[in-house]
Parts: C-alpha cells; structure tokens; sequence
C-alpha cells in the first residue's frame, strides 16, 4: 500500500529493498523485495508485524541507516539516502530517531539518567545555552509524563516503563518527523504498555510525529496502528487499513497470525474455531474477546 504526504511525496519511501547476509553461494535473504511507503502528513501509526525471524529488526536498521541495502533504495522526501553525505546523515538522524525493544541498553549504568539527554543536546547541538537545555528536556519530559527529578537517579532505580518513556523523552529531544519503534512494549508489564502507547498515540495525533511501529503482537497494532503491514520470510504479503486487514486478513499467513491471538476467554476462542472451516481464521481479536 502506498500512502503520500499531503504535496504527493512520502515521507520515506523503501523501493524492492533486498538484504542477504554471507557469500553468495550461501546467503541468508532477511529481506526479500520489500516496498513501503509512509506518508509525512497526516501522521500516523504504520505497524509492521510478523513472528521473530521474519525480518522485522532488519527493516528497521534499514530504515535508520545502521543496514545497507543489497539491492534497492530507501528515499527519505524523494532523497536516496545512498548518496547522503555527513551532514545529511547528520540531519536524517535528527529527524528520524528510534526506541529500541531493551531501554536498560542504551544507557550508561555508571551515570545518572541526566546523561542521555545532555550527550544528545551536546553532540546534535539542540540548545544555545543550559536554560535552553533544561527547558528542552523539560518539555519532552512533559510530553511522556514522567518528572525532572527522576533524571538524578541511575537507570537501575527507573522501573522498565520508565526507562522506556525516558527513552521516548529522548527521542522527542529531536522534535522528530519519524520514530522508529522496534517492540518498544514487549518487556514491559501490561499494566505499563497502555501508559507507552497512550504516549505514542499522543505524540502522533497532538504533536504530528509519524511512528513506524514494529511489534509481533497484533493486539497493541489493533489498538493504535492506522495502517499494517504484516511481514513474512522477509516478504510483505499483506498491506492495508490495521483493522480491516486484522478482521479479514487474506493472506493465509496473516489468517493464521490473527488466529494465534490469545483472548481473554479462551471458550470464545474454542467456540469460535469449532465453527470454521478447516484451515479458516477466525474474525476479530478484539470483537472475540469482548
């Protein structure tokens, strides 16, 4: 599926892109002919989903330039990024930032938490003085709702979910165009993932930041993803609308991805596949359950 920004050209833009690791002879494929587009306005939540190993995390180091590409191109505002140079590079990383599934690895266990938003300030050049630096880091804070004085402690005082929200303060320093979010709930608690979506949510539909969402769990893209594109062995096999695409998914592998959805009661879920067919998905993982 193809969307476009509001003047006709996307945001980012990933054209046939193909990633083989090792010889030739005996290449592993992590990505096989991949196209994706993302549109810069209205922002929104694309979801890329899929089971581990089907190439998720590559697309992503794709995307933030930490894999290159064996064939194909990744555009950013119509941009081949293959010909980028330092300085590009420089504004690209600005403008397209990332939350990672583990937050306790991107800090330094030795410095309090203070120092992952004044190394950004410091080494981006975001603020012409201390008071700037503050106020930024303030009003990021202020945006994932966490408080000033948690910046004192050490990452291993911060529970899980507030890492990760420092994590998403940190990217926001940016004021991004685009965040990538590899699992940014999946080792966190229930009770914590809504608190991190909610954030995301808020961050796309208050402050227009596009999101390129990437999770296996289909119950969170349910809930906050505008667009899906579920990804197998590399390949995207199915692309649309998140809730059209969950309540009447095509391809046989994302029916049997919606299918392996836990509900909440599991004798909804068992009356529910004892009246299909053979090989048949079942509807609706939010409808099932409620």
């Amino acid at each position: 599926m193809s969307q476009s920004s509001q003047n006709g050209q996307p945001l980012l833009e990933l054209s046939d892109v193909v990633v083989r690791y090792g010889s030739k002879a005996d290449a592993t494929v992590a990505l096989s002919g991949v196209s994706l587009s993302i549109a810069e306005s209205p922002a929104a939540i694309s979801t890329l989903a899929g089971e581990s190993g089907s190439g998720k995390s590559t697309l992503a180091n794709v995307v933030l330039g930490f894999t290159r590409p064996t064939t194909g191109s990744v555009r950013f505002r119509g941009e081949d990024v293959a010909g980028f140079s330092r300085r590009d590079w420089l504004g690209y990383r600005r403008e397209v930032q990332a939350i990672f599934q583990d937050p306790f690895g991107v800090y330094n266990p030795f410095y309090p938490v203070q120092h992952v938003f004044t190394t950004a300030i410091k080494q981006f050049g975001l603020a012409e003085s201390k008071a700037d630096a503050r106020r930024l880091v303030g009003d990021a804070l202020e945006v994932v709702g966490l408080d000033e004085d948690l910046l004192t402690k050490h990452p291993h005082q911060l529970s899980g979910g507030q890492r990760q929200r420092m994590m998403m303060a940190r990217a926001f320093l940016f004021r991004p165009r685009l965040i990538v979010a590899d699992e940014p709930v999946s080792m966190v608690d229930a009770s914590l993932r809504a608190t991190i979506l909610s954030v995301m949510t808020r961050m796309r539909d208050e402050l227009g930041v596009v999101f390129l969402y990437i999770t296996h769990d289909l119950s969170t893209a349910y809930q906050v993803g505008d667009d899906i594109h579920i990804l197998y062995r590399g390949e995207i096999v199915e692309s649309g609308p998140t809730r059209q695409v969950i309540d009447h998914p095509k391809h046989s592998y994302s029916k049997l991805l919606v299918s392996s959805v836990p509900v909440p009661d599991p004798d909804v879920r068992w009356a529910a596949k004892a009246s299909l067919a053979p090989g048949e998905a079942s509807g609706s993982i939010i409808d099932a359950g409620s």
